[in-house]
C-alpha cells in the first residue's frame, strides 16, 4: 500500500498525467519537465523527499535542503507556476498541495501540529531560515493604499519571499483543496501566554491581504507567465534573499518583537 501510494505521488509530482481537463498545475509541472534545469532541480528533490519517504522513513533534512535549491536555482516562471498555479477543482488543488512532497517536508514528525511557537524559535535561531522569514515580513507587508493590499511592484517581491520559506523550519503550504489558504502546519492552541505571539506570526500568513493579492495576481497573470521562461532576468538564487535596508535594519532583534511592527497592522 505505501509503496503504491509513493508511486501515485511520484506520478502527480512529475506531471505524468494529461492536462487535457485544464488542469493549470499539470500544466506547469509539464513546463517544468520541458525544461532541463527545472526538471533536475525537481527529480532532485523528489528522489530526497520521497522515495525513503515511501519505505516508511523521511531524512526531513535532505528534503528541505533540496527544496531550497529548487526554489533558489530553477527558473522563478517555472517553479512559481508550480506553487501558485490557480485551481478551479480539487484535484488541481490536491496537485499543487503535493507540490513539494509535504508529508516529508511540511508536516510532522508527531500526529497532530505543534504550537507555532515551535518553528518560529528554531527559525529564530537559524541562519538559514531567519533571513527569509524578515524577508517574507518585509516583503509581504500590507500596504493600506493598495485595493488588494499590495502594490503592484510589490507582489513579485512578496511570491519570491514566500518561495524562499518553503524548505524552511517554517514552510508554509496550502491548508485545504477549496481555497488558496497558505499556513506552516502549526496552530496556537498550546500557546499559554504567549498567544498572542503565536496568532501574530501565524497571521503573517493567514491574514495577509498583500500575500493573498500577490498569489490572486499571479493566477490572473496565467498562462503568459509561463513564457518568463524564455527570458530569465538576474540571478534568482540572489533575489531569493535580497532584503531590503529595511530588513538589515531588523537583523539584529528578535523575530517576535518585529512581529507588532510587520504583522500587526495586516491583522487589524
Amino acid at each position: 500500500m505505501v509503496c503504491c501510494l509513493g508511486l501515485v505521488l511520484l506520478l502527480l509530482l512529475l506531471g505524468s498525467v494529461s492536462s487535457a481537463g485544464g488542469n493549470r498545475c499539470v500544466d506547469a509541472a509539464e513546463a517544468c519537465t520541458a525544461d532541463a534545469q527545472c526538471q533536475r532541480l525537481r527529480s532532485e528533490y523528489v528522489a530526497q523527499c520521497l522515495s525513503r519517504a515511501a519505505q516508511g522513513g523521511c531524512p526531513r533534512a535532505r528534503c528541505r535542503r533540496a527544496l531550497r535549491r529548487f526554489f533558489a536555482r530553477g527558473p522563478p516562471a517555472l517553479t512559481h507556476a508550480l506553487l501558485f498555479c490557480p485551481c478551479a477543482g480539487s484535484a488541481c488543488a490536491e496537485r499543487r498541495r503535493q507540490t513539494f512532497v509535504p508529508s516529508c517536508a511540511f508536516s510532522g514528525p508527531g500526529p497532530a501540529p505543534p504550537s507555532c511557537l515551535e518553528p518560529l524559535n528554531f527559525c529564530e535561531r537559524s541562519r538559514v531560515c531567519r533571513p527569509r522569514l524578515l524577508a517574507f515580513q518585509a516583503s509581504c507587508t500590507p500596504a493600506p493604499s493598495a485595493p488588494d493590499g499590495c502594490l503592484r511592484d510589490q507582489r513579485a517581491h512578496c511570491l519570491r519571499a514566500y518561495a524562499g520559506l518553503v524548505g524552511t523550519a517554517v514552510t508554509p503550504n496550502y491548508v485545504d483543496n477549496v481555497s488558496a489558504r497558505v499556513a506552516p502546519w502549526c496552530d496556537c492552541g498550546a500557546s499559554g501566554n504567549r498567544r498572542e505571539d503565536c496568532e501574530a506570526f501565524r497571521g503573517l500568513f493567514t491574514r495577509n491581504s498583500c500575500l493573498d493579492g500577490a498569489i490572486q495576481a499571479f493566477a490572473r497573470g496565467w498562462p503568459p507567465v509561463l513564457l518568463d521562461q524564455l527570458n530569465p532576468q538576474g540571478d534568482p538564487e540572489h533575489s531569493l534573499l535580497q532584503v531590503s535596508s529595511a530588513v538589515r535594519a531588523l537583523e539584529g532583534l528578535s523575530l517576535l518583537s518585529t512581529l507588532p511592527v510587520l504583522a500587526l497592522p495586516a491583522l487589524l
